[in-house]
C-alpha cells in the first residue's frame, strides 16, 4: 500500500488541477494578469521549493547591511549617510535547509522612501511576495513603522522583528529601548520576540599618530542567524506551502468577485423575465391550479438556469431538492403568500363564473384581482430567484475544490500546517466580502 504523498506535494497537485480548471477569460486575463502571474511564480517556486525571506524597514536602518551580514558577502549596496535601495533586489542565500532547495533574501525600499499613500501598498506587495518578513528598526519604534508593521501583520505571514545597531547603547540602555518598543507594538506584535544585533558595527581604533578612527567589525548576529536557521528547518517548507494556498485563495476570491458582479446583473435580467411570464400567465389564466402549477414549473425552470448562470449544472433532482430548501427557507412568507394567491384566485374564479349574472360587469371586478396576483407573482419570483443565488453562492457542490476548502482538508491531516495557521492567522476580511452585495 503506498503512502499519501507530503503536504507540499500534494497542496502542489491539487492547486496545479485547480489552475488548470480555473477556465480563465481573455477578459479576466487582462482584468488579472498582476494576480494571475503572482499566483503562478508562487507555485513554481512551491514545485522548485524555493523560500522568499525579505527584509522590511525605514531608510538606513541597516537593511543591506543585515542581509550582507547573513550571506558573508557584500552583495547589497549600503550607503553609511542614506539608504540607496531604490527597487527590490534578490540574491540567493547559500543557507543549506533540509526541505527547500533555494532561499532567496529580498532587499526592499525604505518605507519613507515612498509618498504616504503608497506605503501601505508597499508593505503590502513585499507580504504577499515574500514567505518570511525581517522587520528590521534601529530605534524606538515611529508611528510610521507602527502603520506598516500593522499593514504587514494581516498578511498572516510569520514575521520576524530586529533591532539594529546593539553596539550603539550600553546594555542598560538597550534594555530601556527594547522596553520603549514593545509598549508601542501593535497588540498582535505583542509576542514576537525582538531579536538585538549589530549587523555593521564599528569600533574604535587608535592609530600610531596618536588619532582614533571608528574601524567595522565583525557583524554580531549570530544568534539571530540560529533563529532564523531553525525556524526554516521546521516550518520553511510548510510555510511555502501555505502561502502559496493563501494566494490561490486570493486570486479565486478576486476572479469570484468579478464574475460574481457579473452574474449579479445577469441574474437580475433573467429574474426579471421570469417574473414577468409568470406575472402574464398568472393574470391571464382563469384556473386556480393551473396558476399554481404554472408558477412550479416557472420558478423551477429559473433555478435550472440560475444554476447554469452561477456555473452549477443540475439535474431535475437536484433543482427538486433545491426548491424544498428554497421553500423550507420562506416557509412563513411563502404560506402567507399562497393563502392570499388562493384566496384571489378563487374570488377570480367566482367573478368570472357570475359574468352571465351581473351581464358582464364582473369581468371589471376580476381585473383588479388578477394585476394583485401578478404582482404577487412578480414578487415570489424574485424571492426564489434571491434565495436561489444565494445557495449556489454559498453552495460547495463546484466542479473542483476550491483552495480554502483544501487548506482546512489538508490542515485536517497534518497538525504542523494546523499549528501555523494558528500561530499565523489571516485576517478573514481581506479576503471575504460580503455576499449581500452580489446577490441580485
Amino acid at each position: 500500500m503506498t503512502s499519501p504523498p507530503p503536504t507540499p506535494e500534494r497542496c502542489r497537485l491539487l492547486l496545479t488541477h485547480w489552475r488548470n480548471s480555473l477556465g480563465i477569460s481573455n477578459f479576466e486575463e487582462n482584468q488579472l494578469i498582476g494576480e494571475i502571474k503572482t499566483f503562478d511564480r508562487q507555485l513554481e517556486r512551491l514545485s522548485l521549493k524555493n523560500l522568499r525571506l525579505a527584509v522590511f524597514g525605514r531608510v538606513g536602518v541597516g537593511k543591506s547591511s543585515l542581509l550582507n551580514a547573513l550571506l558573508n558577502k557584500s552583495l547589497f549596496d549600503t550607503d553609511v549617510a542614506h539608504g540607496c535601495t531604490r527597487n527590490t533586489k534578490t540574491v540567493a542565500w547559500n543557507q543549506r535547509i533540509k526541505g527547500l532547495n533555494q532561499i532567496e533574501l529580498v532587499d526592499t525600499p525604505g518605507i519613507d522612501e515612498v509618498s504616504s499613500s503608497s506605503r501601505a501598498k508597499l508593505a503590502a506587495r513585499v507580504a504577499l511576495h515574500a514567505d518570511i518578513i525581517l522587520f528590521v528598526l534601529d530605534s524606538d519604534i515611529s508611528s510610521l513603522e507602527v502603520d506598516a508593521l500593522q499593514t504587514l501583520l494581516l498578511s498572516g505571514k510569520p514575521i520576524v522583528l530586529i533591532l539594529n545597531r546593539s553596539d550603539q547603547w550600553s546594555l542598560d540602555e538597550q534594555k530601556e529601548l527594547l522596553k520603549s518598543i514593545r509598549a508601542h507594538l501593535p497588540l498582535q506584535a505583542k509576542r514576537l520576540e525582538i531579536h538585538v544585533i549589530a549587523a555593521s558595527p564599528r569600533e574604535p581604533k587608535l592609530y600610531e599618530n596618536g588619532k582614533v578612527r571608528s574601524e567595522a567589525s565583525t557583524p554580531r548576529i549570530k544568534p539571530l542567524r540560529e533563529s532564523l536557521t531553525s525556524l526554516l528547518l521546521k516550518q520553511g517548507e510548510i510555510l511555502l506551502t501555505l502561502n502559496t494556498l493563501r494566494q490561490a485563495d486570493r486570486l479565486y476570491q478576486s476572479l469570484g468577485t468579478g464574475r460574481l458582479r457579473r452574474s449579479k446583473k445577469a441574474a437580475q435580467s433573467l429574474i426579471g423575465r421570469f417574473a414577468a411570464l409568470k406575472a402574464s400567465g398568472v393574470a391571464a389564466n382563469p384556473l386556480l391550479m393551473l396558476d399554481l402549477a404554472g408558477g412550479l414549473a416557472c420558478d423551477a425552470a429559473l433555478v435550472l438556469e440560475l444554476s447554469k448562470l452561477y456555473g452549477l449544472q443540475m439535474g431535475g433532482r437536484s433543482a427538486r431538492k433545491l426548491l424544498k430548501r428554497l421553500s423550507l427557507q420562506n416557509a412563513f412568507l411563502g404560506g402567507a403568500q399562497l393563502s392570499v394567491q388562493l384566496a384571489l384566485g378563487a374570488l377570480k374564479q367566482l367573478l368570472l363564473l357570475m359574468t352571465p349574472i351581473t351581464s358582464g360587469f364582473s369581468l371589471g371586478a376580476a381585473a383588479p384581482v388578477a394585476l394583485i396576483q401578478a404582482a404577487i407573482a412578480v414578487h415570489t419570483t424574485k424571492l426564489t430567484g434571491r434565495l436561489a443565488a444565494k445557495q449556489f453562492l454559498t453552495g460547495t457542490n463546484h466542479n473542483s475544490p476550491q483552495p480554502n476548502a483544501i487548506l482546512k482538508r489538508i490542515a485536517a491531516t497534518d497538525p504542523k500546517l494546523k499549528a501555523l495557521l494558528g500561530e499565523w492567522p489571516e485576517e478573514p476580511h481581506l479576503k471575504k466580502q460580503k455576499l449581500q452585495a452580489f446577490l441580485p
